[in-house]
């Protein structure tokens, strides 16, 4: 006689779809579960992550049209479901009690890590202000996954210890009563303003290389992080006595904190990201052209990108015991061109010969790089520099006499 088949505990459609939306509910709500940080609790309760977790499913079926019968399903019956992902690695068998998540998403637990390593360098050291608090609630999802590592999970592994000289976070602000009106407030804003290509208006109420202040027009193209601070790298809507229709027009950088955080979008629909694109690597190009973040003034920025403006070879000879970290950096700028001279007895070499090409708008900034080196570097060419030089050394001993 044949057996009778052994029904599954899922079978039935009821529980069938329970299961389904209570994976769905954790695909689509990543942390579900998680206490609210900004929330105060009383501490001798232990917090219940199943309770979030029962609102989001039931809200969840009511959106697909799915009627489950009144509070339905119960939170003993969820544990159970629960049980049943764990039987099947879908879950892993630790605690969730810092909120409910599938995996690791599209990454393997060691990128992850390294993900997490760079995102914390991020938050800390850089001082982004949305990264801080998307770090904050990634590490408490995390806790379950660092306990069973033994702390091996958080540990920063990896840093960038580069810092702001400046303050980027307005509830840090607040917090030591420094609170300034800056850019910083308008970041979610930006991020989308660039991403759509919008045309935006903000106010530059500082300027210390004197250029132009107060209201701008502008495409924003890319937030980054360079040495000291956050910038901004956007596109002038119209540059004066240059504007061309359908032609990028001036590319400038500027430092977030010398914005107000005066913020109105012209333009709602955008020009696409298209457009962003080729103004983007436009300015890359200027970049990796140059030496540091200043793209140039106007007429001469439109003369290089016309191919009019060519670079000039600047050559700067360094000394001894500067040779050494000269020498190590063997990718400093893509143009560069290093020439050891003779070496001594103990095989140290008495000198080597730094070369590069670099537009003028440059020259600045190089020349701060070089004058690190103090007494151990030696222009060498153009005679402008060469001659720069000489004055700044001059001056310096001036002030010791």
């Amino acid at each position: 006689m044949a057996k009778k088949p052994q029904l599954h505990p899922y079978a039935d459609r009821l529980s069938f779809e329970r299961l389904l939306l209570l994976i769905a509910t954790l695909i689509q709500y990543p942390g579900i579960g998680s206490p609210d940080p900004l929330e105060k609790s009383d501490k001798t309760q232990h917090h219940n992550a199943l309770e979030p977790l029962q609102t989001q499913l039931q809200q969840l079926a009511q959106s697909l049209g799915i009627v489950l019968p009144p509070d339905y399903p119960a939170l003993a019956t969820i544990r159970k479901d629960l049980q049943t992902l764990r039987d099947y690695h879908i879950l892993e068998r630790r605690m969730y009690r810092w909120g409910y998540y599938l995996g690791t998403g599209v990454m393997s637990r060691e990128e992850l890590k390294v993900a997490f390593n760079a995102l914390h360098s991020h938050a800390l050291y850089q001082g982004d202000p949305q990264v801080r608090q998307i770090y904050h609630t990634l590490k408490q999802r995390l806790k379950g996954l660092d306990l069973e590592t033994k702390g091996d999970f958080f540990y920063p592994v990896r840093a960038y210890l580069n810092r702001p000289i400046i303050d980027t976070d307005p509830e840090e602000m607040r917090a030591k009563g420094k609170f300034r009106q800056t850019l910083f407030q308008s970041l979610d804003r930006l991020e989308v303003a660039i991403a759509k290509g919008q045309l935006i208006e903000l106010y530059r109420h500082q300027e210390p290389y004197q250029r132009q202040t107060g209201y701008l027009k502008i495409y924003p193209l890319q937030l980054f992080y360079h040495d000291i601070a956050w910038y901004l790298l956007y596109e002038e809507a119209e540059t004066p006595h240059l504007y061309k229709p359908n032609q990028i027009q001036h590319l400038e950088v500027e430092r977030l904190d010398r914005f107000k955080s005066h913020y109105q979008i012209l333009q709602e629909s955008g020009r696409g990201q298209a457009i962003q694109r080729e103004s983007l690597k436009l300015a890359q190009k200027l970049m990796n052209t140059g030496w540091g973040i200043f793209l140039g003034k106007p007429e001469e920025q439109q003369l290089e990108r016309l191919g009019k403006l060519l670079p000039q070879l600047v050559k700067v000879r360094f000394f001894p015991p500067s040779t050494h970290f000269i020498l190590e950096g063997n990718r400093r700028h893509p143009n560069q061109k290093l020439s050891p001279g003779s070496q001594d007895s103990n095989g140290n070499y008495t000198y080597v010969d730094y070369q590069v090409k670099l537009p003028q708008r440059s020259f600045n900034e190089f020349s701060r790089w070089v004058y690190r080196h103090m007494s151990t570097a030696q222009f060498l060419a153009p005679e402008e520099l060469v001659t720069k030089h000489r004055q700044e050394v001059q001056a310096l001993a001036a002030r010791y006499l």
